[in-house]
């Protein structure tokens, strides 16, 4: 029930002393004290009644104020009985803290309050219960929900007071109930989806309670209602495709009567998820028979034939051919026994959508294929622009992976891995077989490096970067060991930090005052510590060669 509906309840005797903008608070029960500190008997959106016996003098109503609204109740009710009129402290301390506050009349009894909450907050739970589950039923029978998981998600809100929130595996929040109210930020969504995709891989059945901050959220996921959900199924075919449900309530406490309507809600997303899939096949084909056209070697006039039927469907009233671009990913897992081409599908369609977009189909205007292990995304850009610094803007490898990497490096666990690679664009479709082999190389960078999620971009395969990766490991061993061992003893025995100066030294260019500025010296100290390391090395880091090995080999250490 609503604060509101209190102060209307004549009976009740309540008078509103201030917080008349937050009379739309949902009351989810009640609860009576003098405590100074009552904190450990609060849920959250309780109506609390009071007799002001803790209140000795106007120092005490900031505190006891400041604990109420931090365990989140509905609102104070204050009885006048024992000091007549209610301080004014006490009304500034609940104005400063946005808690609504009420005067109790001498003439009520906490107990007839009670007993109104009590009643109101069961009758209306038990009959929003009945309606959810009716209007679920009805929902099931009668085919995909109407507007979405947004519906789905306001019958929560509406009918049973839950703020929840539909996220991708990577945490893009997809929709949410307007009881919601402001969206999650990022970090909570990616930590929410990162808690998800790990308790998932673990195997343990939902809902999954995560607490971030002092708020408690349930995670139910959403599984698609066209997928196996046989014991065969391995989990690792879909735990980094499947969205999940995240409501803001503990659910591990809830009556199997609840815990069942919010499964039956997750069964009508996923209706929605598959309604979804189902719209992306057009785009998956078209993306399908570019790539067959540019790996088969076809004639540039064929393939562009080809895209200019693929624009209108990924770029709609473009008018324009328009540029290109290439992502290629992969997703491996030990073993070998999983195919990751359909996983590797799914997540590029996810990555590739513009992190700040929601709802279900911003990804419309990305087209992604996969053969194997691999997926090929064809990125159509309605335009090119050249940034300040020559290169074209589009998409970058070094920032596409940034928002998921938390959220995905928990689903693939430790045994699983993501490598992307990502093309130049390209403005023709002479340039598309190019490209797809470009985005492959990098890939390939991407996969030589540490870590579960890699990317590399077409920037670096201009530069040492690329050949790093491909040098043999014991050619690694042997060449940094003979640069840069000598180097590391003497600063075990001698505490010299010869190779940090190395480092500091090749970074400012060889320039002796900058070096020195950067690291506090005198520059006849850094010339010694220089001087050192030639002798030590048999190197002369005046030549240019010797700069550049002393370089490559810090670089692969």
């Amino acid at each position: 029930m609503r604060l509101r509906a209190l102060l209307d309840t004549d009976a009740l005797g309540l008078r509103l002393l201030g917080g008349e903008d937050e009379l739309d608070r949902t009351v989810r029960g009640v609860m009576t004290t003098d405590l100074k500190d009552p904190s450990r008997y609060l849920s959250g959106g309780e109506l609390v009644l009071t007799g002001l016996a803790w209140r000795h003098d106007a120092a005490d109503s900031e505190p006891f104020v400041r604990i109420l609204a931090g365990a989140g109740v509905a609102a104070l009710a204050a009885g006048e009985a024992e000091l007549g009129d209610i301080p004014d402290d006490l009304v500034v301390a609940c104005a400063r803290h946005r808690l609504p506050l009420f005067a109790v009349n001498e003439s009520v009894a906490f107990a007839t309050i009670t007993e109104h909450v009590v009643r109101q907050v069961s009758g209306e739970r038990a009959g929003d219960l009945a309606a959810v589950v009716d209007r679920h039923r009805r929902m099931m029978t009668s085919g995909p929900a109407g507007g979405g998981p947004d519906v789905v998600l306001d019958l929560l809100g509406s009918d049973l007071d839950l703020r929840a929130w539909v996220l991708s595996p990577t945490g893009r929040p997809i929709a949410g109930s307007k009881v919601a109210g402001a969206a999650l930020p990022a970090d909570v969504c990616a930590k929410l989806a990162a808690e998800h995709l790990a308790a998932a891989r673990t195997g343990r059945r939902g809902p999954h309670r995560v607490t971030v901050g002092t708020t408690t959220y349930s995670l139910f996921p959403i599984r698609s209602s066209g997928r196996s959900t046989g014991a065969s199924r391995d989990v690792r075919e879909t735990v980094l495709s499947d969205w999940l449900l995240a409501v803001e309530a503990d659910a591990w406490d809830w009556p199997e009567e609840r815990l069942d309507l919010l499964q039956g809600v997750t069964q009508l997303i996923a209706v929605e998820r598959d309604r979804r899939d189902a719209a992306r096949t057009v785009r998956r084909r078209l993306a399908q028979e570019v790539l067959e056209l540019v790996q088969t070697g076809a004639a540039p006039a064929e393939i562009a034939a080809r895209l200019r039927v693929a624009a209108p469907v990924l770029l709609p009233g473009l008018g324009a051919a328009p540029h290109w671009q290439v992502v290629v990913a992969r997703v491996e897992w030990d073993g070998g026994d999983i195919q990751g081409g359909p996983v590797a599908q799914s997540l590029l369609e996810e990555i590739l959508v513009d992190p700040l977009s929601t709802g279900p189909e911003p990804s419309d205007r990305i087209a992604v294929a996969h053969t194997g292990d691999e997926a090929i995304a064809l990125v159509p850009l309605p335009a090119v622009s050249t940034e300040h610094d020559g290169s074209e803007s589009g998409l970058l490898a070094d920032t596409l992976l940034e928002a998921v990497r938390d959220p995905l490096s928990s689903g693939l666990n430790d045994d699983g891995r993501l490598t992307l690679g990502v093309s130049a664009a390209v403005h023709s479709a002479e340039g598309l077989r190019g490209a797809l082999e470009e985005a492959r190389h990098a890939r390939r960078v991407a996969a030589a490096r540490p870590g579960r999620v890699c990317a590399a971009g077409h920037q670096e395969l201009a530069s040492h970067v690329l050949l790093l990766p491909f040098v043999p490991d014991d050619v690694r061993r042997a060449f940094t060991a003979r640069l840069l061992d000598p180097l590391r003893d003497y600063d075990r025995r001698h505490r010299a930090e010869l190779i940090p100066t190395l480092e500091a030294f090749l970074d400012c260019d060889g320039s002796w005052t900058r070096c020195a500025t950067r690291l506090h010296l005198h520059v006849n100290t850094l010339r010694y510590r220089v001087g050192r390391i030639e002798q030590l090395t048999s190197r002369d880091l005046s030549r240019l060669e010797d700069k550049l090995d002393f370089f490559l080999a810090l670089r692969m250490s």
